[in-house]
C-alpha cells in the first residue's frame, strides 16, 4: 500500500501543510472546519495509508483534534519540546518550513510515535480551567512578591498604598481560584467515570485535589497514558543511569524534560504522605533511619502514588493501608 505524509503548521488563522508522497507539495488554508474537511476529503484516499502530523500548539490545535480522529488517516499529536528535539541543528523557520519539519519528522518516526486519543468535551473543559487557574495562582504569587519588596521601600506611604491594593487583587484572585476549583469539582460530580477515578485516586494519603484532577487530564483518563513507568518518565521522577565508559561513574538522575507543574503537585502529596500514618511514611521513614538519602527515598515515594493510582485504575479499587506496593 502506498503511504503518504502530511505536516500541519497551526497558527490561529491559518493552517500551512505539507504532503510528502513521491513529491512535496505546499498548501495554506484557513483554519476553521469547513475549509478543513474541505481540504483533507480530496486528499485521503482509502487506498493509500495516510500519516497526518500536528504540534500540541494550544487550543489553535483543538479544532483539529476534534475532527481528525474522525477522518480516515492516522493522527498524531507531538510535543513541540520532542519535535525540535528530534530535528537537530536547524537555521531559520517560516511556517512553511515548519510544515515541511513535521511533516518529515512524522515520516521518520511513524512507527514509534503513539496516535491521538481522542478527549472527551468533560477532559477538555476540566483542561482549560486548570489552566486558568493555574494563570491565577501565579498571579497571586508575584503580588504576595511584591508585597514583600514593598517592605523596604524608604517612602511608608507609598509602600502602604501599593500593599493595600495588591492585597485587594490577591483577594480576587483567591476568590476566583475557589470558583474555578468549584466548577471543576461540579464538572467530576456530574461524570460517573470522572467520579469514580477523582474517588479512587483521592482515596491515597496525601493526594488531593489538584493532583487527582491533573492526573486525570494529563494522562486523558489513564488512556493516553496507561503505564505508571511512562508517567514517572513524564513527571520527571524516573531515575535515569549516568555513566560512561569506565571512568564516568554519576548518580543516577532524573531528566530535566519533564512535566515540572505535575512533578511538583507529585512532590508536594509526597510531603504530606510521609507526615501520616501508611505504608509510603513506614517505607520512608525505614529508609532515612538506615542513613539513606532523604530526598532520593522521597522521589521513591512520589514514584510509589504514581504505581498505587495506576493500580487502583486497572484494578477498580481503592486506596488500603498495607496494599502491595510494585
Amino acid at each position: 500500500m502506498k503511504t503518504k505524509f502530511i505536516g500541519i503548521d497551526v497558527s490561529k488563522e491559518t493552517l500551512d501543510i505539507c504532503i510528502l508522497s513521491n513529491n512535496q507539495d505546499s498548501f495554506v488554508i484557513k483554519n476553521n472546519k469547513k475549509e478543513i474537511l474541505k481540504f483533507f476529503k480530496s486528499y485521503l484516499d482509502d487506498e493509500i495509508e495516510t500519516h497526518v502530523c500536528i504540534e500540541n500548539t494550544g487550543k489553535y490545535s483543538w479544532l483539529l483534534m476534534e475532527l481528525f480522529p474522525e477522518l480516515n488517516c492516522c493522527f498524531y499529536v507531538v510535543n513541540p519540546l520532542h519535535m525540535k528535539i528530534s530535528l537537530g541543528l536547524v537555521r531559520g523557520k517560516n511556517d512553511k518550513v515548519d510544515a515541511i519539519r513535521i511533516a518529515q519528522f512524522i515520516k521518520k518516526n511513524h512507527e514509534e510515535t503513539t496516535p491521538y486519543i481522542v478527549q472527551r468535551d468533560s477532559i477538555r473543559l476540566i483542561q482549560v480551567l486548570l489552566s486558568e487557574r493555574r494563570f491565577r495562582v501565579e498571579q497571586k504569587k508575584q503580588l504576595l512578591t511584591k508585597n514583600k519588596e514593598n517592605l523596604v521601600l524608604s517612602n511608608k506611604n507609598l509602600a502602604k498604598k501599593l500593599t493595600i491594593k495588591n492585597d485587594k487583587l490577591i483577594k480576587e484572585f483567591e476568590k476566583q481560584i475557589k470558583d474555578i476549583e468549584l466548577e471543576i469539582k461540579e464538572l467530576v460530580k456530574q461524570d460517573q467515570l470522572l467520579n469514580k477515578q477523582y474517588n479512587q485516586l483521592k482515596s491515597i494519603p496525601g493526594v488531593g485535589d489538584i493532583l487527582c484532577w491533573n492526573m486525570i487530564v494529563k494522562t486523558n483518563e489513564f488512556k493516553s497514558i496507561s503505564e505508571p513507568r511512562k508517567l514517572a518518565c513524564y513527571s520527571g521522577v524516573a531515575p535515569f543511569s549516568n555513566s560512561s565508559g569506565t571512568s564516568v561513574f554519576g548518580r543516577n538522575r532524573v531528566s530535566v524534560f519533564a512535566d515540572k507543574g505535575l512533578k511538583r503537585l507529585l512532590h508536594m502529596a509526597a510531603m504530606r504522605t510521609i507526615q501520616m500514618e501508611n505504608d509510603f511514611s513506614i517505607y520512608y521513614q525505614r529508609k532515612v533511619s538506615e542513613g539513606k538519602n532523604k530526598m532520593s527515598f522521597l522521589n521513591a515515594v512520589r514514584n510509589k502514588i504514581i504505581h498505587v493510582i495506576f493500580a487502583l485504575i486497572k484494578n477498580q479499587n481503592f486506596y488500603q493501608n498495607r496494599l502491595v506496593l510494585s
